[in-house]
């Protein structure tokens, strides 16, 4: 972004953080700038994501002198917005991403919105024109703090150096704990170059913030015996699982209690998928068994879901026969959608534990065991029914499916995937068999094209010995490829796998099903007959990345096992695939679940709304 040609003091412009006095107590005076330092420093951030401009240039001359924090300089403020989620999601730390005002900061809305659907703790800086030309149109003023209101779990405006420390603390505590999500810190350009003594106190006392974790007996109690008396009972898990680290928790509670699992899109992973009680994905493209176990239970014990469009079909229709159990850490989510019949609010780890307790408690004090053997016979039938498949392509192109299920199985589960958004997303999510949390990293909630790339570089600058796989489409690397420069620059060398189908294919489904098969604007050029415009290959080459084209199904292998032992550089892997290829099962928007059976058939008079 263009410096801010504003005025600055001329004594000096950005003054360095003076000694620490003699007196113990007394404290030290810093800068605004130098503050925003320390108080990450106190914080424990060691990798941070940002791209400096005018009114952020006295922080990053603070930072530039840091041997505590990392900073990876991007090449666009969303691709540092997604990496910061990206850190996040793969270590259930706080991701942080910076940005200057104006164009830089609003660049970042987009990420931010996307940490805020999917519950992401991520914590965003960014600067601010002097608070003395607040209000009058100056150069790269925006008012970033009321456009992101809707969109964060707080936005925070500093405007004196004094009250940096305890925003920042403020802000990673409200980002990190309760329901995680996105905080942003607007400061001032003055406040950064202004000194004050520096206060640290890492206590933060919130008025009007009080996370519950701890939820109410009666209704642990309530629950427990719902789940003893049910005679088709499945737990509905959700991303809030893996965001409150229960997944050995929620492994105790379904073993104890024989009860069969669905994980959303967000959450899988949160339960492993080579577990015998793990039924796969629910919702519009999710397995046979999954769904239809959500829609004919008697009993759906959600634990940190929210009941998604997505994963209810038709509300109206959805899980008719079921009593809820809605287990989340966010009130506001409980009765948004469904009405619940025991309502129980508290962290995902401690109520699952509570529960697991209390179940085992009534059940010995009343001597019975849930009767579910005929509901499994049920489901087991299903899944012999029903397997998760797909047809071969007919146009002599490679099968996008095979593609990520070899991907898969060649780097493992201690792999971290990260995805776009789109037909590549869906088949990562249902190919790619996840046993553990953390390593299946995707847009859920927004669906933002661009994610994968990013993500996957925050990602491997979090778990640099874990192999890390961006799963893109050939329209989604197009809005953040740019990445790729900084992975090279900074040694992160991310897997890039482009599914090329030469078009936006999730889109093309749609138009497929229900335009008649009018594909109106959506062929990208990007890989079949003569035109590649851009060239993946040539592309990964001018960005200092290894680049690998596959066309034919005995080059898959080879290229994949390339890929994972090749750790120098980025590498970029165009397999081109079949445009023809569609993500099966689904149930079109708006319909209900109880038409998954059919769904590889789909009724023409069957509308998207």
């Amino acid at each position: 972004m263009p410096v801010d040609p504003s005025p600055v003091p001329s004594s000096p412009a950005f003054p360095k953080p003076a000694s620490s006095p003699s007196g113990a107590n007394t404290p030290e005076i810093l800068t605004g700038s130098g503050a925003i330092l320390r108080s990450l420093e106190h914080l424990g951030v060691k990798d941070v994501f940002g791209l400096p401009g005018g009114a952020i240039i006295p922080f990053y001359d603070e930072l530039m002198a840091s041997t505590a924090i990392r900073h990876i300089l991007v090449r666009h403020e969303q691709g540092a917005g997604h990496a910061a989620e990206g850190y996040a999601s793969s270590t259930n730390k706080v991701g942080v991403a910076i940005a200057t005002s104006g164009p830089g900061a609003t660049n970042l809305v987009t990420a931010i919105a996307d940490a805020y659907m999917d519950s992401v703790p991520v914590l965003i800086i960014t600067g601010q024109v002097f608070s003395t030309l607040m209000g009058t149109d100056a150069f790269q003023e925006v008012d970033i703090v009321g456009i992101t209101m809707p969109i964060t779990k707080h936005s925070f405006l500093v405007t004196k150096p004094e009250d940096v420390p305890a925003t920042l603390a403020a802000a990673y505590h409200i980002a990190s704990t309760g329901r995680p999500g996105p905080v942003l810190v607007d400061i001032t350009k003055d406040a950064q170059q202004n000194s004050a003594p520096f206060v640290w106190n890492p206590k933060v006392d919130l008025a009007g913030y009080r996370p519950v974790t701890k939820a109410h007996g009666k209704q642990i109690q309530a629950a427990a015996q719902l789940i003893l008396e049910a005679k088709k009972p499945v737990f509905y898990v959700g991303g809030g699982v893996i965001r409150a680290e229960a997944s050995a928790e929620l492994a105790v509670l379904a073993e104890t209690t024989g009860t069969p699992v669905v994980t959303t899109l967000m959450a899988r992973g949160a339960f492993p998928d080579s577990h015998e009680q793990n039924l796969g994905m629910p919702g519009m493209h999710g397995t046979v068994p999954a769904v239809l176990a959500l829609q004919e239970s008697d009993l759906i014990v959600a634990l940190g879901a929210r009941f998604d469009d997505r994963v209810t079909g038709k509300v109206s229709e959805f899980a008719p026969n079921a009593k809820i159990v809605h287990v989340d850490v966010d009130p506001a989510e409980i009765g948004k959608i469904r009405a619940a019949d025991v309502p129980i609010v508290g962290d995902a780890k401690d109520v699952i534990a509570d529960l697991t307790k209390a179940f085992v408690a009534t059940a010995a004090a009343t001597e019975t065991r849930p009767d579910i053997a005929d509901w499994w016979e049920y489901l087991r039938g299903l899944q012999v029914e029903f397997p998760l498949g797909y047809a071969e392509p007919t146009d002599g192109l490679l099968s996008p499916q095979y593609v990520i299920k070899r991907i898969g199985e060649l780097s493992g589960p201690e792999a971290i995937y990260a995805s776009g958004v789109g037909q590549h997303q869906m088949w990562a999510a249902q190919f790619i068999k996840y046993e553990r949390p953390n390593a299946w990293l995707n847009s859920g909630g927004a669906g933002t094209m661009g994610y994968g790339v990013p993500a996957a570089m925050g990602a491997k600058v979090a778990e640099p010995d874990r192999t890390v796989w961006a799963i893109d489409g050939d329209g989604c690397f197009q809005m953040t490829n740019q990445e790729l420069a900084t992975c090279t620059i900074n040694n992160i060398p991310i897997k890039v796998a482009i599914i090329n189908n030469s078009s936006l294919g999730m889109v093309r489904q749609w138009q497929s099903l229900f335009y008649d098969g009018r594909h109106s604007f959506t062929d990208l050029n990007t890989g079949h007959g003569t035109a590649m415009v851009p060239d993946f290959v040539k592309l990964a080459d001018a960005y200092g990345a290894l680049g690998i084209r596959v066309t034919k199904v005995e080059e898959i292998d080879a290229a994949i096992k390339l890929a994972i032992e090749t750790n120098d550089r980025p590498v970029v892997i165009d397999f081109i695939v079949s445009r023809d290829a569609m993500v099966w099962p689904m149930v079109p928007q708006g319909v209900s679940n109880s038409l998954i059976e059919h769904a590889q058939q789909i009724a023409p008079e069957w509308d998207e709304e």
